[in-house]
């Protein structure tokens, strides 16, 4: 007996599925190095900055206490992106039974697609952070010198771009030390991990592990690694474009962000008017930053 469109589909959409999963998890996230991941259940999210207090007041006796008032800064939003691509398996290749070998190949193919979209799509801010198009809640370019704040202005970017060395990374963790808040407050930030793209990976290897001073005939201990400055060591990211940028995640909360919308899902049909059987793959997601301080970069010089 003739097995029939719908029932070949029946037949072939549980072992996609699983051939389908099994493929797509062999990617490695490495966007979870840089975003913490959040579910949403809406088309976009907001998160509304709040600058908190200034530094309190001494009260003298008998006189009454100062009100202050926490103001509502910029509004973070993220807006679910779906991303969704399918194939189709031709109804001659069917009647030739080569439906199980295309569907196999294409299947794992379309995981890959899935995978790396993804990724690419991961690294948009920190790529075009520097003045390519992707601006924090804040107005101005991700990695700025001037994110306007109550206070005046605070930097997340060395005020000069350098290249990954010793002393750029020095200047950097020193930098993200000071960052301040809204009000002007210190908030004793610090870096928890580096970012850095492929090229960089020995420069880092070295800055994170050696005893001594790098490229120095000094005595000199490696102080960034002595005083554990970067607990979390570093991470290569192979979708970073720019062969000389640097990056660091800090531990202030709500920064770098992945919202998703809908997990990945995939899909067959057969379709009457051409005979093809289709199989699709979609999810909805976003990548974007709430806190700016969540991250610090250098797009480097070379």
């Amino acid at each position: 007996m003739a097995i029939s469109r719908g029932q070949l589909v029946k037949e072939l959409e549980p072992g996609l599925n699983a051939l389908f999963g099994l493929e797509y998890k062999r990617y490695e996230n490495q966007h979870a190095e840089i975003y913490a991941t959040e579910t949403s259940d809406r088309a976009f999210e907001e998160e509304v900055m709040l600058s908190g207090f200034a530094n309190a007041q001494v009260k003298p006796e008998g006189s009454g206490v100062v009100f202050d008032n926490a103001q509502e800064t910029y509004t973070a939003r993220y807006t679910m992106e779906t991303v969704a691509l399918a194939f189709a398996i031709t109804e001659e290749a069917v009647e030739d039974n080569l439906y199980d070998r295309l569907s196999s190949r294409y299947t794992k193919a379309l995981a890959r697609s899935m995978a790396n979209t993804k990724q690419v799509k991961s690294v948009n801010p920190l790529v075009n952070g520097f003045g390519g198009g992707f601006t924090s809640g804040d107005g101005v370019n991700l990695f700025s010198t001037a994110h306007p704040t109550i206070a005046g202005t605070t930097s997340n970017t060395l005020a000069t771009a350098a290249d990954l060395n010793e002393t750029s990374l020095e200047q950097s963790l020193i930098d993200i030390a000071a960052f301040t808040d809204e009000r002007g407050l210190k908030i004793a930030a610090k870096a928890t991990k580096m970012i850095v793209p492929s090229a960089l990976q020995f420069q880092a290897e070295r800055l994170m592990k050696s005893e001594g001073r790098v490229q120095t005939a000094d005595n000199d201990i490696n102080a960034i690694r002595s005083m554990g400055m970067v607990p979390q060591g570093y991470r290569v990211n192979n979708f970073l474009t720019d062969p000389n940028a640097f990056f660091l995640i800090t531990d202030v909360p709500n920064g770098m962000k992945h919202f998703v919308r809908t997990p990945i899902k995939t899909a067959m049909e057969g379709d009457f008017d051409t005979g093809n059987l289709r199989f699709k793959a979609r999810e909805r997601y976003q990548f974007g930053v709430s806190d700016f301080r969540g991250i610090f970069g250098s797009p480097g010089i070379s």
